[in-house]
């Protein structure tokens, strides 16, 4: 039997890695099922349990190649690296503008996938903690709210800002809020086109979010 090699492997995890995406974009997340996959790529079953054990590992594989495609850490990169320049309340703003538009590029996508997986967390909390822990790394929000509490602790300590919460409601507040456009968004754009499609753009809500931000975080013209 001729050996097999890491890039012919590799090869193979990228192909079923490449149909997992496609069908939760034809499907919800929660309903691909391995048989799915099969008949996807066209592989055995003894195929695909050759590189996975499991449809969760499969995701947690499909997560990894998502962070890599998604262009978010860089772009909150170059907002803070302008930050110091700017007033406290235009870098929140930019920060919303900048997810405003992934998440319109990304609505019947990656946003779509990751509100998705949010709801399979709801009814099966251990397999995304497998998921989650197998793509490791830190995500795209967990990467923004990082760099946007140390840039705003700052500009704390200088004086510039006085919240109106504590640092704890604040970020609940963010995440959830955050969370809540998403799946409005998604609702009233993917699944089904309702009469109220047009008022949930994620530009619209997402400036509104970033005034309601300014105002908690104490800055002037928020």
């Amino acid at each position: 039997m001729p050996k097999v090699t890491e890039e012919y492997i590799a090869n193979k995890k990228k192909m079923i890695v490449q149909a997992a995406y496609e069908l939760c974009l034809e499907k919800t997340v929660s309903t691909v099922a391995m048989q799915d996959i099969i008949n996807r790529t066209g592989l055995s079953q003894g195929g695909i349990y050759r590189f996975y054990h499991d449809i969760d590992e499969i995701f947690a594989d499909m997560l990894v190649e998502i962070r890599k495609k998604v262009y978010i850490r860089e772009k909150v990169d170059e907002i803070f690296e302008k930050a110091e320049e700017l007033p406290a309340g235009e870098v929140t703003f930019r920060i919303f503008d900048m997810l405003a538009e992934f998440m319109s590029e990304e609505l019947m996508g990656v946003e779509k996938i990751d509100f998705e997986l949010s709801v399979l967390a709801m009814n099966a909390p251990d397999r995304v903690e497998k998921i989650l822990a197998g793509a490791g790394g830190v995500g795209h929000k967990e990467y923004i709210m990082l760099r946007t509490s140390e840039f705003f602790k700052k500009r704390l300590e200088s004086g510039e800002m006085q919240m109106k919460v504590n640092e704890a409601e604040l970020l609940t507040y963010i995440s959830s809020a955050f969370s809540g456009i998403q799946m409005c968004c998604i609702v009233n754009n993917c699944y089904h086109k309702g009469p109220m499609a047009e008022f949930y753009q994620p530009e619209r809500l997402l400036r509104t979010m970033g005034k309601t931000v300014n105002y908690l975080l104490g800055i002037e013209g928020g």
